[in-house]
């Protein structure tokens, strides 16, 4: 089985193209093996069932173009941080050895609790991949030691996070691809719903974006520093942050 560069994992079908859809798209675009591993399958929902959101997330996945979905058997609503939830993900780790995992931060209280609860899972998760003399409870997968932990802070937390770094991930040209796969849950979105959901999506991109000195971002924090071996060759092949406001006029 080919190992992963990267997996995303949240707890819901449609929570990865919300928050990082650009993302995963400029990765693939870039060459990088990607997976996403949804834990619930979403449902029940007032909106939809099991087999529609199936077709809604391979939609979705394809759209993006990456190389792995996985769906888990985790219950939705009921969603917790536990061993069984942490063997699960852990599992997954530990078959498609990616160097890097990516999850959603922070409380929502005007939203599901899952979305809390998929972030403990991940951070638990991580370190069971690498636990040794275990194997039984990871379906005889062998240990593995991911490198790196991404964020995708929410965008309406409950608390102001502060974190020891952040970056930009520039989607400005898979943008339109990052609005196809949100737009492929029909069954979740209406079109006065998606609507809504897209013009503050579209805000808060272009805000963190504009960070950036990008059309469209997503911002990613991290646990620790960003370890940076020649910080001047990074910056220089970067060009400046902001346009000047007044170009010099030409003739």
């Amino acid at each position: 089985m080919d190992n992963l560069d990267i997996i995303f994992a949240m707890p819901h079908p449609d929570d990865l193209e919300i928050t990082c859809g650009g993302t995963i798209a400029k990765l693939v675009k870039l060459g990088h093996r990607v997976g996403v591993v949804h834990m619930t399958n979403g449902e029940p929902t007032p909106r939809g069932t099991p087999e529609v959101r199936a077709r809604e997330l391979a939609a979705a996945s394809r759209i993006l173009g990456v190389q792995q979905v996985i769906t888990l058997p985790l219950t939705n609503r009921e969603l917790m941080d536990g061993p069984p939830t942490r063997y699960a993900v852990a599992t997954v780790f530990r078959r498609y050895r990616p160097r890097i995992v990516v999850g959603m931060a922070g409380h929502t209280p005007g939203a599901s609790p899952d979305h809390y609860q998929g972030q403990l899972i991940l951070e638990g998760a991580r370190f069971y991949s690498q636990l040794t003399k275990w194997d039984d409870r990871f379906e005889g997968t062998p240990p593995h030691r991911i490198d790196w932990l991404w964020y995708r802070p929410v965008a309406m937390g409950a608390e102001q996070d502060h974190w020891p770094a952040t970056f930009v991930a520039d989607v400005t040209d898979v943008y339109e691809q990052k609005i196809a796969a949100i737009s492929a849950y029909e069954s979740q979105f209406d079109e006065q719903r998606l609507a809504r959901l897209l013009h503050r999506i579209r805000a808060r991109d272009a805000n963190d974006g504009a960070r950036a000195g990008f059309e469209y971002g997503e911002l990613f924090a991290l646990p620790h520093p960003v370890p940076l071996k020649d910080p001047v060759g990074h910056f220089a092949g970067l060009g400046p942050l902001i346009s000047p406001a007044y170009p010099p006029r030409s003739g």
